[in-house]
């Protein structure tokens, strides 16, 4: 069977000389547009006390002129986008007192080279030659046909030419130079079934992912996310501008970016093969109903915001849906203090953030093992095999992330 998804793939511009001029034109275009209409967003707000919606916003930049420097689409797509972090920025004001809402795109006198996205009308793709050509707003054509012809490569094992449909391309700087984002629909082969056995999931912030397979408990940390958040952050604060952020501190942000979306593939990459593997046709996940509505706190909220649950959820429903793995949301509710051995719900059995000891059946274990066996139970009744001891739950595997091979390994393989 085959399934139809979204990829995004990355071409290197092989011919960058010749086209970078033309794409930090139009990067710098895109960067005027967000500026003008964040401008008009701001007047109207100090007037009316609301921000403009979308619609209202598009239809006063379409009489600017720089609206006129890019596609309709490419300029419709920045106000998009600008709607997008106001929302994002209604969300937090709520919670959190320091919110700032978005800000303006410049670096001292100058505008940084935004992101600018080519949809159906702005780009012809010639992927037999490996070429890509991008429209010019009227305002930066020399003439009526006048276009940027973009020469590509991307990684070997992608074939642009076999995706059903590209969607849509990105021009992207990466810090250094341009770079393509290809948007695909892709035809993917799916596994019926992966097997008959059920494993559950505890998603956590200390240790992202705690997993309660048929014969093994196997704990995820997030050491590794911790470090370069630390590391990136600091980076960035150490390089902040008077006038916003500094192109070193983008960069920064940018490595953070890739490094957590590397980290949580490789995670979710990994759960699914160790599921098909061992004969795992179910994941139970589990689903904290309501967690971002709950106040934690000024620095419990903050973890809570991060915390990336729902990309995780989503990562292994695509790929389990590949192959064959039945990924199911469940709710979490009292799994953390109920024992998954006996069913007590004694609160105080989490006797602290690690340690779970039933004050009825005398289980001694990670509460996180606890926690992802009663994930496994809510998909079946049956006791987990025949060996409950305390040993089984209380001294999990541990899989750390490798930062040198790109994978997770038993944390005997990484010490050595």
């Amino acid at each position: 069977m085959a399934i139809e998804a979204t990829r995004t793939y990355v071409g290197s511009i092989q011919n960058q000389q010749q086209v970078c001029e033309g794409l930090n034109s139009l990067g710098d275009s895109a960067s005027k547009i967000w500026n003008v209409a964040r401008w008009t967003a701001d007047r109207i707000w100090e007037e009316t006390g609301e921000i403009p919606d979308e619609g209202t916003l598009k239809a006063y930049m379409k009489t600017q002129s720089c609206w006129k420097d890019l596609n309709a689409q490419s300029s419709q797509k920045v106000i998009e986008e600008l709607s997008d972090a106001f929302q994002s920025w209604f969300d937090l004001r709520h919670k959190f007192d320091e919110a700032n809402p978005p800000g303006y795109r410049k670096h001292g006198d100058t505008r940084p080279k935004s992101t600018v996205t080519f949809k159906a009308d702005g780009f012809k793709h010639d992927p037999e030659h490996d070429r890509v050509r991008l429209s010019k707003g009227k305002n930066l054509k020399e003439h009526w046909s006048d276009f940027l012809l973009c020469e590509y490569q991307t990684r070997p094992d992608v074939d642009l030419s076999e995706v059903n449909k590209v969607q849509n391309v990105r021009a992207v700087w990466n810090g250094d130079e341009w770079e393509l984002h290809f948007v695909c629909k892709v035809e993917l082969e799916t596994n019926d079934s992966a097997g008959n056995e059920v494993a559950g999931i505890d998603l956590g912030i200390k240790n992202i992912a705690t997993v309660a397979f048929p014969d093994e408990y196997i704990l995820y940390p997030g050491n590794s996310l911790k470090q370069d958040k630390h590391y990136f952050t600091r980076a960035e604060y150490d390089t902040e501008g008077e006038n916003g952020p500094s192109e070193k501190s983008m960069r920064a942000r940018r490595k953070l970016t890739d490094r957590e979306t590397h980290f949580y593939h490789t995670l979710t990459d990994t759960l699914i093969t160790e599921c098909v593997e061992r004969g795992v046709g179910t994941l139970a996940v589990s689903w904290p109903e309501d967690v971002r509505e709950s106040d934690w706190g000024k620095t419990g909220n903050k973890k809570l915001h991060s915390w990336a649950f729902d990309r995780i959820y989503q990562y292994l429903a695509y790929k389990g849906e590949i192959r064959g793995v039945e990924v199911l949301k469940e709710n979490e509710w009292d799994t953390s203090k109920t024992c998954s051995r006996c069913g007590d719900d004694t609160k105080s059995n989490r006797v602290e953030r690690g340690l779970y000891v039933c004050s009825s059946c005398g289980l001694v274990g990670n509460a996180d093992c606890n926690g992802a066996e009663n994930m496994r139970q809510k998909i079946t009744p049956s006791p987990h095999g025949e060996d409950r001891s305390n040993g089984c739950v209380a001294q999990p595997s541990v899989h750390l992330f490798d930062r040198k091979s790109g994978t997770f390994r038993t944390r005997e393989q990484v010490v050595s």
